[in-house]
């Protein structure tokens, strides 16, 4: 079941209704009833996915009461190591096994032997990779006693399974999310509203920009060899832009849903392509997942503690880890390992904590440094997408090359008119948006008079039916 899908239309408000009007002031309720829409909803994809979801609940729940009950430091690790061990293990099989099986088949034949294997028809469940983190950083806060364990499974499965973020996060925390499972809830009025905000621009982010731009980064990525270099960069900011759009779309989706239902979710991302530097970058994409290595390895690998070799061995640790969280396949492995070599500069020159700052400040405009950083980052972040897009190693290779060594300063066989300015328009939105939540948290403030809100309101919500593209399914759902 999509967000951007009639199904979900239908689903959403039936859960909506049923929550606050027939369930409201009762909280045990309420998590029930949300807790069975999360496992419907992820079981639409496919019933039997509902059955390993519900196992690694139960394994965490159980080894989170464990490791809290144990009188010894020797028997916490025991059950913390088999909570652990089991969910990596299933995420391994599901996720990594043919990749170690080809891999290593093709190591051995590198070395002149025939092997004889054969691989797995696996079908990898959706979202296994963001609540297999929920449930770890679930153990490992009670195993570092910065949590207690619930008591109530009720509230533990519904933290685990909550249907907006179940299948592409933001990966929450216990410490975070849970609290609010416990606590009674009341409708406010301006929240829902907020929440309703976001999910439109969640919409317009999905279905105007990523979907109509992913229609072209397939057509140049499947056929490179067909086009000229200045096509191949075009193809390069296409795929650049369809993935923010897909994935920070999703996340607002999700961070509205949960508004509209009383929760409010971390935030995932944080106007990435203003960043002046990859550091900042890192810290403001997919902020979820780059602050759970940073607590749950980078730290525990020693950290920042044990001078500047080991933080970039700790580096190159963490964004090879990343970019092998992301799929069974060289080629993010490629792009987290040269996003540790974007990265080394600045660690080694003390410079990674040197932008915190919003780009821009509160100018309209940025200062020429500033822009200067803001271009050269997202280059390198747009080069480094080539990577995670490709088939392959050597379909990447193959589409740089092509890309440098047929350029001319001549424009692209493919030049889509509408949609460079639709993408033009939302950098501007989310240029003057950018101390908010999300793009157009702050239109009230910038848009006092009533009609022009609503009128741009109506704007968004006519470029949703007049340049929607074609329904694409969420890019992070594979991982």
């Amino acid at each position: 079941m999509l967000f951007n899908s009639l199904e979900f239309a239908l689903f959403f408000p039936l859960v909506f209704f049923l929550y606050w009007f027939v369930f409201k002031n009762h909280l045990k309720a309420q998590n029930i009833m949300l807790f069975v829409a999360s496992y419907y909803f992820y079981c639409c994809w496919d019933w039997r996915f509902g059955f390993l979801l519900a196992f690694s609940t139960a394994l965490d729940f159980y080894s989170g009461l464990a490791i809290d009950r144990s009188s010894t430091k020797r028997m916490k690790k025991i059950w913390l190591i088999i909570s652990v061990g089991i969910n990596l293990g299933f995420l391994a099989f599901f996720k990594y096994y043919n990749f170690f099986i080809e891999s290593f088949a093709e190591l051995l034949r590198g070395l002149g032997m025939s092997p004889n294997y054969s691989t797995l028809n696996i079908i990898l469940p959706v979202g296994i990779s963001f609540y297999t983190f929920h449930g770890l950083s679930y153990v490992f806060d009670i195993y570092n006693e910065r949590i207690k364990p619930t008591t109530n499974i009720v509230n533990y499965t519904l933290f685990v399974s909550f249907f907006p973020l179940l299948v592409a996060g933001p990966i929450e925390r216990a410490t975070h999310l849970l609290p609010q499972v416990e606590k009674p809830r009341k409708f406010n009025y301006a929240q829902a509203v907020d929440g309703m905000r976001q999910i439109l621009w969640g919409l317009f982010k999905k279905i105007v920009i990523a979907d109509n731009c992913a229609f072209y980064a397939n057509q140049i990525f499947n056929d490179h060899g067909d086009y000229s270099g200045s096509t191949l960069v075009l193809g390069v900011l296409m795929f650049t832009f369809q993935i923010y759009g897909d994935f920070s779309g999703y996340t607002d989706i999700a961070l509205g849903t949960a508004r509209m239902l009383g929760f409010e979710l971390l935030k995932n991302f944080n106007y990435p392509y203003f960043s002046r530097d990859i550091a900042e970058f890192w810290r403001r994409w997919h902020i979820s997942l780059s602050s759970w290595f940073k607590d749950y390895l980078y730290i525990p690998l020693g950290g920042s503690k044990g001078g500047k070799w080991m933080r970039i061995r700790n580096t190159f640790i963490i964004f090879i880890v990343s970019g092998f969280w992301h799929g069974s396949n060289w080629t993010f492995i490629a792009w987290g390992f040269l996003h540790a070599l974007y990265f080394i500069p600045l660690l080694v020159l003390d410079q990674n904590r040197k932008n915190i700052d919003i780009a821009g400040g509160d100018r309209l405009f940025p200062s020429l440094r500033e822009f200067a950083g803001i271009v050269v980052t997202f280059i390198l972040a747009a080069f480094a997408w080539i990577f995670f897009r490709a088939a392959n190693i050597g379909d990447a290779f193959s589409y740089i090359g092509e890309m440098f060594s047929k350029f001319s300063f001549e424009m692209p066989t493919i030049w889509p008119v509408t949609l460079i300015w639709l993408i033009i328009g939302f950098m501007i939105v989310e240029w003057l948006g950018r101390r908010g939540k999300y793009g157009i948290a702050l239109i009230d403030h910038a848009l006092t008079i009533k009609p022009l809100r609503w009128s741009f309101y109506f704007l968004i919500i006519f470029a949703i039916f007049a340049y929607g593209g074609s329904e694409q399914e969420f890019i992070y759902f594979q991982f």
